[in-house]
This record gives structure tokens, sequence and C-alpha cells, in this order.
């Protein structure tokens, strides 16, 4: 019997938040049990093995069995819905990547506390024709190629009622790709049909084919309109790499800014003028590269493009991969990011290094960073590890700020008693657009709204959708009802934002010394510099040989981290801190005195 295997992933918000302790039961396709595993702090499991059968059967288009073999999983944690998902395919050699999206708050579920996912076969293994409805250009097209943050996806036919779903683009094209394909397919037929996917998905939001013509959405997961999707699916360690890779490049023509239109069929039991599916298979296995295998099913001066920006991040990719060795600007917004993303991913080590130089701490927080997101744990920032940190850097500050917005709101426990409508002005709206915006974090099919105390359209847009969620009436009017129901939800997610600053309930002693400044010791202690300056009632950022600064420490943790400078020793340390040699020596598992530049150390609280 072949192998496959399986990882299984609970992160919300846009990865943002990872959900430690998730027990998640593995079950067989006649509902034994096969593992019971736990997540952990990054909200990972471990892989494990699984049986299926053999990848050359994925490789046959006249197989008619399923070339996989199918398994569930049920996930359970405190204050979240359970989760079950059917149909988990399982190939020969391939690595499948689970992620759990858990919905907060169990006891407040309108149906029971359980959320079912159904994963159908890919879309290659069916007779359903794909749309032909397209073009390069349409009246109404952006001026530039932009890949968005996130895309809109109508879960069902464009005039069905149907639910929209909003995901981060590269994670559209992974579940797109796993919900058309087989994984086991040769790299080039891959990248092929991966081109194919990306390009027709940005043909769609370039001529705003659906926006035009007035939907709420970008795209469907209708095959007989556009391609498929799994909201909550599998996704696949060859697939994801590549789309990691090339998430930001698409078809198109000399001359031409638009991306092709790309249609496509599988080409045994549907067949179309566009790129055959399986036909992909057959030139792979002759050797053709991707942009060959392109050229034979579209104009033979299709070409590669590469879109001009990515929405939503902080800076474009530099264009040289970045390494140890490396130094500058870059360097630096690469160390910043990662310092925040370890507030709410601990596993990533504080980087030691000096601002902007890329040395060994910086490379063990970026082949940690890369090993807790699926990327190959190299320690070189190319373009994938680029866009996929300053992508989870967004996400959790995104939640850092939404936090901060609601303290200066001073949002408490009891709703507001006024009735907003569209029309309504004031701060009652910006209340509410607050709530909506912290909720969609968690729940994709609310739409994220504009922070401007007005009720506009957009506003009632996503007022309906939420009472369309939650069971109530959906007349886009904020009463009682659907006041309580906000800050039921908002009341439930609240506890899974991390902090943006670490709690500053203790503190520990630090003796200035040369070459310190306020910058430097808030990366070294995981802290910031308006925090040091507020403990020690700082009005400028001198500081002098010699002082005595109070360093913030998190509220919860017995102990912080320091890393070794010249001239430490275990004595000195202890002094400094206010321990003893044994307390630091038994922390970190020591058997002996010695200490070496860089070397990070626990170090006890008070």
């Amino acid at each position: 019997m072949a192998i496959g295997y399986l990882i299984i992933q609970t992160r919300l918000a846009d990865e943002a938040v990872p959900l430690e302790n998730v027990r998640v039961r593995i079950l067989d396709d006649q509902g034994n049990r096969v593992y019971d595993l736990v997540t952990d702090e990054s909200g990972r499991t471990p892989m494990v093995s699984l049986e299926t059968v053999d990848a050359a059967l994925s490789l046959e288009p006249g197989y008619s069995e399923t070339p996989y073999v199918s398994y569930g999983i049920l996930a359970q944690t405190d204050g979240f819905q359970s989760l079950y998902i059917a149909g988990i395919p399982i190939y020969d050699g391939e690595t499948a990547i689970q992620d759990l999206v858990m919905l907060p708050g169990a006891d407040r579920a309108r149906s029971g506390d359980i959320t079912r996912i159904t994963m159908g076969p890919p879309a290659v293994s069916g007779n359903e024709p794909h749309s032909q409805q397209g073009a390069s250009i349409q009246p109404y097209v952006l001026r530039q190629v932009v890949i968005p943050n996130r895309i809109t996806v109508h879960l069902g036919s464009p005039s069905a009622y149907a639910a929209n779903v909003q995901v981060s683009f590269p994670d559209y094209v992974k579940n797109a790709a796993s919900s058309e394909i087989y994984p086991t397919w040769p790299d080039a037929a891959l990248r092929a049909n991966i081109y194919v996917i990306i390009t027709f998905a940005l043909n769609r939001i370039f001529t705003e084919w659906y926006r035009s013509q007035g939907c709420d959405f970008d795209i469907t997961n209708s095959t007989a309109y556009d391609q498929a999707f799994v909201y909550g699916r599998v996704t696949y360690e060859s697939i994801n790499n590549i789309v990691d890779e090339i998430f930001n490049e698409y078809v198109t023509r000399p001359g031409q800014n638009a991306p092709y239109f790309t249609s496509f069929c599988n080409g045994t039991t549907v067949t179309c003028q566009g790129l055959s599916q399986w036909g992909t298979v057959t030139l792979a296995e002759q050797g053709r590269s991707p942009i060959q295998i392109l050229r034979y099913y579209y104009p033979n001066d299709v070409t590669i493009a590469e879109a001009g920006a990515v929405s939503d991040t902080l800076s474009s990719y530099p264009g040289t991969p970045l390494r140890t060795g490396s130094a500058g600007l870059d360097v630096q917004n690469i160390q910043n990011y990662l310092n925040r993303i370890r507030q709410n991913y601990p596993a990533i080590p504080v980087i030691s290094d000096p601002s902007g130089v890329f040395g060994a701490g910086t490379d063990a927080a970026v082949r940690r960073f890369q090993s807790v997101f699926n990327l190959a744990p190299d320690g070189v920032v190319g373009k994938s590890t680029w866009y996929k940190i300053s992508q989870i850097y967004t996400a959790v500050a995104r939640l850092a700020e939404l936090d901060s917005e609601g303290t200066q709101l001073g949002i408490g426990t009891v709703p507001p008693d006024t009735v907003l409508r569209q029309g309504s002005r004031g701060n009652d709206v910006l209340t509410l657009q607050y709530l909506l915006a912290v909720i969609s974090q968690f729940y994709p099919e609310l739409p994220d709204v504009t922070q401007d105390s007005i009720f506009g359209p957009s506003t009632r847009q996503a007022v309906i959708a939420f009472q369309q969620m939650r069971g109530l009436t959906a007349d886009g009017i904020v009463g009682p009802s659907t006041w309580q129901a906000l800050y039921d939800v908002y009341l439930d997610v609240k506890g899974n934002i991390p902090s943006n600053t670490p709690g500053t309930s203790g503190y520990f002693e630090y003796t200035v010394r040369s070459g310190d400044t306020l910058w430097l010791l808030s990366l070294r202690y995981d802290t910031t510099v308006d925090a040091i300056k507020r403990l020690n009632g700082l009005t400028g950022n001198e500081l002098y040989i010699g002082q005595t600064l109070k360093i913030p420490t998190p509220a919860d943790d017995s102990y912080f981290e320091y890393t070794v400078r010249s001239g430490d020793t275990l004595w000195a340390l202890a002094r400094r801190f206010g321990t003893t040699v044994d307390a630091i020596k038994s922390l970190n598992g020591l058997t002996g005195d010695t200490l070496r530049i860089g070397q990070v150390l626990r170090i006890p609280n008070g």
C-alpha cells in the first residue's frame, strides 16, 4: 500500500492567530480512529502518514476510480465550534495541508456546535464543462494588474442565493488548483494549470466581470461559470510551493496589459478550444516546459508577465534574495516584521543580530518562520518567503490596530441603545464599523468596512451579511437584537486577538551599557520603545551608560529571553537581573558555566 502524509494547522484571521491545544482526531472512510493529535503553539500537528493508492493511477485519464484514499477529521477545542471535515483526499507521496477554520463561540452557535465540510473529487475527474464566457478585454477594466490581498468568492452560481467568502489570493489559487487537478502530476503540468487558474481569476478581477454587473463578488466557485473552489478544503505541498513562487505571474499577450482569458476543460469527458487539463500531463511527460504547454493550447505568442503590485503588502520584494551576509533597510524590515510576528508565534526566536544585519539570529528566525508556514526552511528570504512574511505581518498588525481602536472607542460589554440605518452618522456608527471589522477577520463571509462614521451602502451590506449569518431579519437596520448579536460575537473573538504590546505588570531592571539604544533594547527584550519610555517616565530617547532602566516583561511569563553579549557571565547576569546562577542554569538546562556570544538564555523574572 502506498503512503501519503497529512499536516493539520489551525490559524484564524488570515493566519494571524494560531490555535494551540486543538484536539484533532483523524478517521478513515469507515469512521474508525486512526490518530489522535493536538496542535502546538503554532497551531500545527505533527506530520502523520496515511495509507493510500499508487500515484501512477492519478496519471491515467481512463482510470475510473478515485486515485486516492479519503479520510476525515474531527477538531474540538474550548470556546469554538467543533469542526468535522469529510472526504480529505490523500495521495501517494504527497503532503496534504489541512487548515482548520474554526468559528469562535460554540455556546452561541445557531445550529448546534459543529461545522461540517465535505470535499468532493477534483473537477478534472468529472464531466462538468467549464465556462467559456469571458474575453481578454471588457468595457470595464482596471488600469493596472494588481494582485489583491483578498478575493471575494461566491459559493454558488452567479444568480444563486449563497454566501460570499473572502480569502487571500494565494490561498484562493492553492484551493482552486487542489479542487481542479491532482497534485501528483508532473511539475510542468502543475505549473501550466496553476498559471491558467491564476490568470483566469485575475481576468475576472481586472475586467470586473461580475462587479460591472452589480454583483458583490469577484468570482464564483461554480465550474459552469468559473473554476472549482471548496471553502475549507485541504491543499497540497506540491501545489502550494508552486503557488508561493508564481502567485503574482499571469498569462498575457504582447502589447496587452490584461490577463489573457485562459479557458480550460479536462480534455477527456469534456473538450473545449482552451487548455486540456489531462493533455498537460501528456505534454509534460514529453518534456515540454510550462510556457510550451500554454502555447500549445493558446496563441503561440502568449507570455508570462508579473503583476506590477501586490495589494496591502508593506513593501515590494527587492528583487534579490536576502541571506546571511546581507545588510540594509530590506533586512531591517524583515527583522521588524518577524519580531512582531513572534508575539503571535512564539516559536520564532528573538533576533539577536544588529538591526539591518542578516546574521545567525536572523537566519534562525527566518528558518523557523519558513518551517511554521510550510516553506522550504533554507534561511533565504526569496520572493515566496518575503511575501509570506509581509502577509502575516499585515494580518497581525491589522488585529493589533483593531484592538487599539476598540480601546479608544471605549467599547465595553453593553451595546449602544441607538437604532442605526443607512444615512446615520456619528460615534455609534464608528463603533458598529469597528465591531464589523473585527468580526470579519474571523468570519470570511463578512465583507470588511471602512471606519468613517458614515453608515453608507457598504456598511449596510456588511450588516445584512452579519444578520444573515446570525439568523436575524436581514434588513440592514441595527436595532437591539443586532447590537446584542454583534457584541456576543465580538466578545467571543476578542479573546483570540493577541495584544500588540506585551503586558507590563512585571518588569526587570537593566543597566545601560555602551552601544545600547531604546530601539535595540525593545527588539532584544520583545517589547516596544513606547512601553520602555512609559514605564521609566522618559520623554526623550537619550540613554547614558550606567543608567538603570525598567524593562517590561509579559504579564504571564515566568521568564524573559536575553542574548549573551561580550563580557557576560552567569554570575553577573544573576546579579543584574535579581536571580541566581542555579536558577538560570536550571531554566536553560545548563550543566556548566560557559556562555557564548549570541546565545539566547531564559532569565527568571523577579
